[in-house]
C-alpha cells in the first residue's frame, strides 16, 4: 500500500472513529495507525499538504480526547515520537499541530494516577520535543504540567522523577516566563531542597538534571549564591562527584570551572591541548554519499566547534596554540564543503528545516572566516587560503544573506569579511550587490505578499536567494540567435559583406550592448519566474498554516467549553464556601467572646503575678542577709582553724615538757574543750542556715515553674490573637462590622500583651540575679 492510500484510509479511520467511538472503530484506527508507522513517511506527513494536515490534526484530536482509551492514545504517541527528534517535524509539531499542548493535557487528565505507563510515555516524548525548543507560556496545560513536575520529582519510581526532571530542565533552560511561574509557586522552597538532595543521587543524569534546573532558576538568587559561589562551588562539585569520580579526577577538574576563573592559561594549557585534539576531528568532512542527515548533522556541529575556537582565540597564548593545531586545509575543507551544501540547499525547494540550515550553513561560513582571519598572522599559509576563498563567487550567497539578516551580529561578521574582501582584485562585488538587492526585492515583495493574502498569519522565515548573473545562460530562440550572432561575428563573412564602411570595434560594441541587454532582460525574467514560484510556495503555507488554525480554534473552541463547565463547578464551589465563610463569621464571634473571658482570667493570673513578686522580693533580702552571716561565720570558722593548728603545734611541744607542765596542760585541755564546744555550735547555727537556704532555693523553683505556666499561656494567647488576625483579615471587605470589633480586640490584646512582656522581662531580670547569686 502506498503512502496517499494508507493516509486516506487513516483519515476514513478517524472520522469514523469521531463520529462513533466503539470499539471496533478503535481497534480499526490502531491497525491503520500501525500501517502508517511501518512506512516511515515522515516526509510526506510534515510536508504541509492538505490530505497529512488534515490527518495528524485529526490525530490530535483523539490524542487530547479524555475519553479515548489508553491504547489508543499510547499508539498515536508512539507514531508521533517517531520524528520528535528530526528537525523540521519536530518544529511543525510544536507550533503548528500544538503536540506539546496535547500531551500536557494528557497528562493533566491522568494526574491522579501517575505511574500510569501513558503519563510516563507523555514525559519522555515531551523531553525530546521541548529541548532546545522555547515553549509557549501561554500553551494549554503548561501550567499544570509545571504543577504536576514540581510535585512529583520526589516519586518512589526513578523512571518518573529522570523524566519530570528532564522535562522541567527543558523548560527552564533561557525561559524566564516559566522560571518566573515556578517561582511564584508556595512550594518553591520545598522544589529547591529537593533538587539540591538530588545532587548527591546515585544517577549521573538526574544530577545533571537538577543542576541545569537549580543553575536556571536561582542563579541570580540567594540560594544560587550559596551553591554557585566562589567560596562554595568547590563544596558544590564535590559532593556531586564523590559517588563517580576518583579524587584525582576532582582535583584535576577543579584546577581546570580555577585556571579558566583566573586566566592562568599556562596551567590549561595541558587540559586545552587534550581538548583541542577530540575538537578537531568534529571538523573532519563527513562523506556526502552518506545521507542528507549526516550532513545537517556536521553542519550544526561545526558551527558549535567553531565558536568554541573563536572563544579560544580571544587569548594570544591559546590562539597560538589553536594555529599549532589547526591547519589551512581543515578550513578550506570546510568552507568548500559548506558551500557546496549551501548552494545544494538555495536551490532545492522551500522547507522551514531548509531555510534554517541555510542560514546556519552561511553562519558558519562568515565564523570559519572570522577563525581563519584570526590565524592568518600565525600561519601565512592560512592568509593565502583566506583570500582564495574570498574571491570564490560561491561566497555571495552567505555575504549577501548576512547582510539583509535582522541579527546584528551576522551583519557585523559580515561587514568585517567584506572589509577583508573588498580590496581584492576578483571579489564579484557586482554579483553580491545584486544579491543583496534580490534579496531585498524579494523581502519586500513576500512581505507585500502576506500582509495582502493574510494580515494576521504568522511570519514566515526569510530564506535569501543569490543570483549569479554573470553565469546566467539565455534560452529558446534568444539563445539560439545569440549563438548565431557569435558564430557571424567569429566568421565575419556575413558582416564584412552588408557593412563594408563600418568599423568592427564599433560593431562588436553594438552587439556586446544588445547582448547585454537581452542578458538583463533574461534575468529579470529569472527574478520574476522566481518571485511567482515563491508566491506560489507562499500561498500553499497559507493555506496550510490557514487549516492548521483551523484546527486550532476548533480545539480552542473544544477548550473554552470545558473551561465554561470548569467556571460553573467553581461558581458552585464558591457559593458553598462563602455560606461556610458565613459559618465562620459567627464562630469567630464566639472565639472573641472566649478570648475577653481568657483576658479576664489572665488580670487575674497578673495580679496574682504581682503578690508572689512582693514575696519573692521579701525572700530575697532574706536571703541578703542570711548570705551576709554566712560570710561572717566562715571568716570566724577560719580564725578559729588557724588557731586550733597554734594550739596542735603548741602540744606537740608541750609534749616534750609533759613532765615540767602537767598543771599547764591540764589548763590548755580545758580551753580547747571549750573552744570545741564554741566550734559545735557555730556548726549547727551554719547547718541552720544551709537549711533556710534550700527551702529558699525550693520556693525559688516553685516560683520559675509559676512563671514558665503563665509563659505558656501567654504564647497560646498570641497564637489565639494571630490566628483571629488571619481569620479576621480574610473577612475583611465582607464583614466590616466585626473588622472593628475586632481591631479593639486587637489593641486590648496588644495593650496585654506588652503588660506581660513589662512582667516578663522584670521576672526575668531577677531570675538573672538569682542565679548569679547562686554562683557565689
Amino acid at each position: 500500500m502506498d503512502v496517499s492510500t494508507c493516509l486516506k484510509s487513516l483519515l476514513l479511520a478517524i472520522r469514523q472513529y469521531r463520529n462513533n467511538r466503539s470499539a471496533l472503530n478503535a481497534s480499526q484506527l490502531q491497525k491503520h495507525i500501525e500501517d502508517v508507522s511501518g512506512l516511515k513517511c515522515g516526509g510526506v506527513l510534515f510536508s504541509g499538504q492538505v490530505l497529512p494536515s488534515e490527518c495528524l490534526s485529526g490525530l490530535m484530536e483523539v490524542a487530547g480526547d479524555p475519553n479515548t482509551s489508553h491504547a489508543l492514545t499510547g499508539s498515536i504517541i508512539s507514531l508521533l515520537a517517531q520524528f520528535a527528534s528530526d528537525g523540521e517535524a519536530k518544529e511543525a509539531l510544536h507550533s503548528s499541530y500544538n503536540f506539546t499542548g496535547t500531551l500536557a493535557s494528557i497528562i493533566h487528565c491522568n494526574r491522579s494516577t501517575p505511574e500510569e505507563p501513558l503519563v510516563l510515555q507523555c514525559l519522555n516524548v515531551l523531553q525530546r520535543l521541548t529541548y532546545s525548543v522555547r515553549t509557549q507560556h501561554c500553551a494549554s496545560h503548561i501550567h499544570e504540567l509545571i504543577s504536576f513536575l514540581m510535585q512529583h520529582v520526589q516519586s518512589s519510581n526513578d523512571d518518573i522523577v529522570k523524566a519530570c526532571l528532564g522535562l522541567m530542565a527543558n523548560l527552564c533552560r533561557h525561559d524566564i516566563s516559566v522560571q518566573s511561574h515556578i517561582k511564584s509557586q508556595s512550594n518553591v522552597k520545598a522544589f529547591y531542597r529537593a533538587l539540591i538532595n538530588f545532587l548527591g543521587h546515585n544517577c549521573l543524569t538526574v544530577v545533571v538534571f537538577a543542576l541545569s534546573i537549580l543553575s536556571s532558576l536561582t542563579l541570580n538568587e540567594e540560594v544560587g549564591q550559596k551553591l554557585f559561589n566562589a567560596k562554595n562551588i568547590h563544596q558544590t562539585f564535590q559532593g556531586i562527584y564523590q559517588h563517580y569520580k576518583s579524587g584525582h579526577t576532582l582535583n584535576c577538574f577543579m584546577s581546570y570551572f580555577e585556571a579558566i576563573d583566573s586566566s592562568l592559561c599556562s596551567s590549561a594549557q595541558s587540559f586545552l591541548e587534550l581538548l583541542l585534539q577530540e575538537v578537531l576531528v568534529l571538523l573532519q568532512s563527513p562523506d556526502s554519499t552518506e545521507g542528507e542527515q549526516l550532513l545537517k548533522k556536521h553542519c550544526l556541529r561545526a558551527g558549535r566547534v567553531v565558536d568554541f575556537l573563536l572563544v579560544l582565540c580571544g587569548d594570544d597564548a591559546l590562539r597560538l596554540l589553536v594555529s599549532q593545531r589547526l591547519s589551512p586545509e581543515v578550513c578550506v575543507s570546510q568552507v568548500e564543503l559548506l558551500l557546496s551544501y549551501s548552494q545544494d540547499l538555495s536551490g532545492s525547494t522551500y522547507t522551514t528545516s531548509n531555510c534554517q540550515l541555510s542560514q546556519v550553513c552561511s553562519k558558519v561560513i562568515l565564523k570559519t572566516l572570522e577563525l581563519m582571519s584570526h590565524l592568518r598572522q600565525q600561519m601565512p599559509d592560512m592568509e593565502t587560503s583566506f583570500y582564495r576563498i574570498l574571491q570564490d563567487q560561491r561566497m555571495v550567497t552567505p555575504l549577501s544573506l548576512a547582510m539583509t539578516s535582522n541579527c546584528r551580529e551576522h551583519v557585523q561578521v559580515a561587514l568585517s569579511i567584506l572589509f577583508e574582501a573588498a580590496p581584492l582584485p576578483d571579489f564579484p562585488s557586482v554579483i553580491l550587490g545584486d544579491s543583496i538587492a534580490a534579496n531585498n526585492a524579494y523581502r519586500q515583495k513576500d512581505s507585500e505578499l502576506s500582509i495582502r493574502s493574510s494580515p494576521a498569519s504568522e511570519d514566515v522565515p526569510f530564506v535569501g536567494k543569490s543570483f549569479p548573473m554573470m553565469h546566467a545562460e539565455p534560452s529558446g530562440s534568444a539563445c539560439q540567435s545569440i549563438d548565431s550572432l557569435i558564430e557571424k561575428l567569429q566568421n565575419g563573412v556575413e558582416l564584412q559583406e552588408k557593412v563594408k564602411d563600418v568599423h568592427m570595434s564599433e560593431i562588436i560594441d553594438v552587439y556586446e550592448q544588445k547582448l547585454s541587454a537581452l542578458a538583463c532582460k533574461e534575468s529579470r525574467l529569472q527574478d520574476l519566474l522566481e518571485a511567482k514560484a515563491l508566491a506560489l510556495s507562499q500561498a500553499d503555507r497559507l493555506i496550510a498554516q490557514y487549516r492548521c488554525q483551523r484546527a486550532q480554534a476548533e480545539a480552542e473552541a473544544r477548550k473554552l467549553a470545558s473551561l465554561l463547565k470548569d467556571t460553573e463547578r467553581k461558581k458552585e464551589d464558591l457559593q458553598t464556601e462563602l455560606n461556610d465563610h458565613l459559618l465562620e463569621v459567627e464562630r469567630l464571634k464566639s472565639d472573641s467572646q472566649q478570648l475577653l473571658e481568657h483576658n479576664g482570667r489572665l488580670q487575674e493570673v497578673a495580679d496574682q503575678h504581682q503578690e508572689l513578686k512582693g514575696t519573692y522580693n521579701q525572700l530575697l533580702t532574706r536571703y541578703d542577709k542570711s548570705e551576709g552571716m554566712l560570710k561572717e561565720l566562715q571568716a570566724a570558722h577560719i580564725s578559729l582553724t588557724q588557731q586550733a593548728e597554734g594550739l596542735r603545734k603548741t602540744n606537740e611541744g608541750l609534749k616534750l615538757q609533759q613532765e615540767r607542765t602537767l598543771a599547764e596542760m591540764a589548763e590548755q585541755e580545758q580551753q580547747i574543750k571549750v573552744l570545741k564546744t564554741d566550734v559545735l555550735e557555730k556548726e549547727r547555727t551554719i547547718t541552720g542556715f544551709q537549711n533556710d537556704l534550700r527551702r529558699q532555693e525550693e520556693q525559688i523553683h516553685e516560683m520559675e515553674e509559676n512563671i514558665s505556666v503563665l509563659r505558656k499561656e501567654l504564647n497560646k494567647t498570641e497564637q489565639a490573637r494571630k490566628d483571629t488576625s488571619i481569620k479576621a483579615s480574610s473577612l475583611e471587605l465582607q464583614k466590616s462590622q466585626l473588622e472593628t470589633k475586632l481591631e479593639k480586640m486587637e489593641e486590648e490584646l496588644s495593650k496585654h500583651t506588652q503588660m506581660i512582656a513589662m512582667i516578663h522581662s522584670l521576672s526575668s531580670g531577677k531570675l538573672k540575679d538569682i542565679t548569679a547569686n547562686l554562683s557565689l
